[in-house]
């Protein structure tokens, strides 16, 4: 028996079991043409939206005794090729906005643009350097610096010694 022994408000309702089971492929037949009983999709889908919102690894599942990870990164594979989340996701908001309606003239749009920790040489260029040499020179009124003798020229990322 794993952590989770009894219904704790994290699965889906039955409700919206109904709409989502008929997204779902069939099964891919086994190569062997014999195999263990496959896990229920609904456990398999528990597991999966479990560690799409809390944001576990997918091998602490074993934990939960919900169902084991592989076969539960495994079916979210599958099914993330065949296009049922982002089926699930289109559906929702077509219900959300029929019932309580979306602005569609606002939309906003959230990201961030870091270096990649461990990329190494395989990332690339960053896109937004273009390959530019030496000084950056915008803000320089003349190569001495202004009348005011406060230089303006600050050292950049494109600055090299001469």
């Amino acid at each position: 028996m794993g952590l989770i022994e009894r219904d704790d408000g994290w699965r889906l309702p039955d409700w919206l079991w109904e709409k989502i089971e008929p997204l779902l492929p069939p099964p891919p037949p086994h190569p062997l043409g014999c195999h263990r009983a496959r896990i229920p999709d609904r456990r398999v889908m528990d597991a999966i939206l479990l560690v799409l919102r809390t944001g576990m690894q997918w091998n602490a599942l074993a934990a939960t005794g919900i169902c084991n990870s592989s076969t539960a990164h495994r079916r979210f594979q599958e099914w993330e090729r065949a296009g049922v989340f982002h089926e699930i996701w289109r559906r929702g908001l077509l219900d959300y906005d029929a019932a309580v309606g979306i602005d569609w003239a606002w939309l906003a749009a959230d990201g961030a643009m870091t270096k990649a920790p461990l990329g190494g040489p395989e990332t690339g260029p960053n896109p937004t350097d273009r390959g530019k040499r030496g000084r950056n020179v915008r803000f320089s009124a003349r190569r001495g610096g202004c009348r005011s003798g406060w230089h303006a020229t600050a050292p950049t990322a494109t600055t090299t010694s001469s």
